[in-house]
């Protein structure tokens, strides 16, 4: 070894003169590679850093390989070798060496490199210091700092899923959250288990990964030796940190959860409002115990839990509550009708309590006619409910008093109104006798009414329309329009709301498209195609509800014995008594006594006349058939006047005075009856019996 002296050892000009105090701390020594020669001297503090006497090493950096182990000796002379050949002035790095009694300690080393005119390394000068204690302290340092960071990462799941439990509105999307791929299992769980209580029991509502229920655990009593029990009755979270102590403080369980490879659990109540309503579990199978903030996390996360699981069954039991009130509102069952076949569906809203006012209702009536009824009652909440349910019944009774349609829209109106309450309805009366095809719709600001052929070609209906009910009696224009509309065997009528037909960007008109193309495509069958519109209805989802009425007229197996129609005019309104006129004609037509249509039509043309002229009131026309020794068709009118009519001379122009004339000779009888406070003149028809 050559001993150059301390005095050969010449320090850089910009080494620090007030080394940091981390530094003074430790043992530092020189040393001084003289390269050409290869002789590496140190000083008495550098034979101290590598624990070795100054007989033990003989300034052979070789040598001092019984000290540093062979990596970090590898690692060393590269990074010496590369800061030569990339004309680095120096070099720092840690290594270890292994003491005398075989410790490893942590050492760091820094050198300067001297070069001559030509760049070429001729010297290297530099220290050598023990660094354990400088290494504990940055290691403690990376520790705190990875402390944080998981404690930032732990608060930002807590936080992510918080906000996503905000959005939860049953109990099953409560546990999708908590079992989300970026929700709990960044906490590190490996599954959660979780339980209501319900009636002094634990239900269990989750249950960890697939296939590991335990038998006897979906209802377990409060009082048993279960984690979940425990922390329910003591109001507490239970941290378990290793297998053994699972196995110790449940003895029952673990026995059926080894083949999970847990090797730690921590179960938290979830209160509200200070009572326990269930318990959550989350299971770990990578880890040993729970640092302070990691339990700080977890129970702040449990309370955040119970609030979503409240809420969730807060809504669930509004929902049963609402929906049980809305199937007591809509009619328990559809009443069976000859023929015809009916199809009716309902679908609540997305959004709120799924309750609103929309309905549906079919009303057998006498002479082999029906009533079918689709309504909508401003709003999404109980009360719009009850007042749907009060509208149906009105309705089913004002019908069945023997109302024309008109009538029955505009007392359901008064009837709203009359109620004091701010909700208005819309709503569509259509009153169809299966045996004649002729149906007589009313409506009251809801949307126009649609009809399938058989071959499947859809059409919607144009329906003149008055105000929704309420609304036309608080404005007081309690006018219905009546249309008429011929249904054909097996051709099927569609009422529904606007659940079924607006979407979010589109106008009422296409969406009518819409609808039309998609029943034009659908079943024939009508509760196939209910169910296919529907379905529509419910992937497309969408915040109103969606009633359905779906009625086929079939052609019956055998004659029945009779049929009635009725229409309401009023004074001055040419197109009520076009649609009369119109009623009329379909009626005797479909009711084979084509024969005598003309004859009929004039007759109840004039009738209807006498009553708008010379009564200065509206009339109602009545067309039903009469069976017996021989078939007729009776053709009434009534009035509000109780003046009997009379035969007059025809006047000099020749077109007034022969109305009862030509009833007289066109009718095989005729006659007139009171009727309260007004009259009703009838003639009948004698008519063939329909083939």
């Amino acid at each position: 070894m050559v001993d150059r002296g301390a005095s050969a050892l010449s320090l850089p000009d910009d080494w620090p003169a007030h080394p940091d105090p981390i530094l003074a701390l430790n043992r530092m020594g020189t040393f001084d590679w003289d390269l050409d020669n290869g002789v590496f001297h140190m000083d008495a503090q550098a034979h101290e850093v590598f624990d070795l006497r100054p007989d033990e090493y003989d300034g052979n950096p070789a040598t001092l390989a019984v000290r540093v182990p062979p990596p970090e000796g590898y690692r060393l002379d590269g990074l010496v070798s590369q800061a030569m050949k990339d004309g680095s002035e120096n070099y720092g790095t840690y290594f270890r060496i292994r003491c005398r009694d075989g410790t490893l300690r942590w050492t760091h080393t820094q050198g300067y490199i001297r070069r001559d005119e030509t760049g070429r390394p001729r010297r290297i000068v530099g220290i050598v210091r023990v660094a354990t204690e400088e290494l504990a302290e940055l290691e403690q340092r990376h520790q705190q700092a990875a402390d944080d960071e998981a404690r930032r990462q732990q608060t930002s799941v807590v936080q992510l899923t918080t906000a996503a439990l905000a959005h939860a509105r049953t109990i099953q999307d409560v546990i999708d959250v908590l079992k989300d791929t970026h929700g709990l299992t960044h906490l590190g769980a490996t599954s959660l288990v979780m339980g209501l209580v319900e009636a002094g029991r634990i239900r269990l509502v989750a249950e960890g990964p697939s296939g590991s229920f335990v038998p006897g655990t979906l209802i377990t009593r409060i009082d048993e030796q279960y984690p979940m029990s425990e922390v329910v009755r003591t109001l507490s979270p239970r941290f378990i940190e290793s297998p053994e102590e699972f196995a110790d403080s449940y003895p029952v369980l673990w026995p059926h959860i080894t083949d999970l490879h847990i090797t730690s659990a921590a179960y938290m109540p979830l209160i509200a409002q200070a009572r326990p309503i269930g318990a959550i579990g989350l299971l770990y199978n990578d880890r040993r115990g729970f640092t302070s903030d990691e339990r700080n996390v977890l129970v702040a996360l449990g309370s955040s839990i119970a609030q979503s699981l409240q809420r969730a069954m807060f809504y669930e039991q509004e929902k049963d509550l609402a929906a049980g009130l809305q199937q007591a509102m809509l009619p328990r069952t559809i009443p069976s009708v000859p023929g015809a076949d009916v199809a009716v569906r309902y679908r609540s809203a997305s959004l709120g309590r799924d309750i609103g006012g929309d309905w549906y209702d079919l009303i057998p009536l006498p002479g082999g006619r029906v009533g079918a009824v689709i309504g909508d009652v401003q709003g999404h909440d109980t009360h719009a409910a009850a007042v749907m349910g009060q509208l149906r019944i009105v309705l089913r009774a004002y019908a069945a008093e023997g109302h024309t349609p008109a009538t029955v829209m505009a007392r359901a109106s008064v009837f709203l109104h009359e109620l004091d309450t701010d909700r208005f309805a819309t709503c569509l009366y259509a009153e169809a006798d299966l045996s004649t095809g002729v149906v007589q719709v009313v409506r009251a600001g809801h949307i126009d009414p649609l009809v399938r052929e058989p071959g499947g070609a859809c059409r919607r209906v144009s329906v003149e329309g008055g105000l929704p009910l309420g609304l036309s009696a608080e404005f007081g224009q309690l006018e219905y329009p009546v249309g008429t509309i011929e249904l054909d065997s097996d051709h099927t009528l569609l009422l529904c709301t606007d659940g079924l037909v607006e979407q979010p960007g589109t106008d009422l008109d296409d969406g009518m498209q819409t609808l039309t193309a998609l029943i034009a495509t659908g079943p024939n069958d009508v509760r196939d195609l209910a169910d296919r519109l529907i379905d529509v209805a419910e992937e497309r989802g969408g915040d109103d509800d969606v009633a359905l009425l779906l009625l086929r007229r079939r052609v019956l197996d055998a004659p029945q014995p009779g049929g009635r129609l009725q229409q309401h005019v009023a004074p001055g309104d040419p197109e009520a008594l076009t649609a009369a006129r119109h009623m009329i004609r379909a009626a005797v037509r479909s009711w084979g006594a084509a024969d005598r249509a003309d004859e009929i039509e004039l007759v109840a043309d004039e009738l209807i006349t006498n009553a708008l002229m010379h009564t200065e009131g509206s009339a109602v026309v009545t067309l039903r058939v009469l069976a017996g020794s021989e078939r007729r068709l009776r053709v009434e009118v009534e009035d509000a006047s109780s003046a009997l009519p009379r035969r007059r001379e025809a006047g000099e122009s020749g077109v007034s005075g022969r109305g009862l004339l030509l009833v007289d000779l066109l009718t095989d009888v005729w006659g007139v009856e009171a009727r309260g406070g007004g009259k009703a003149v009838w003639c009948e028809f004698v008519v063939p019996e329909r083939p």
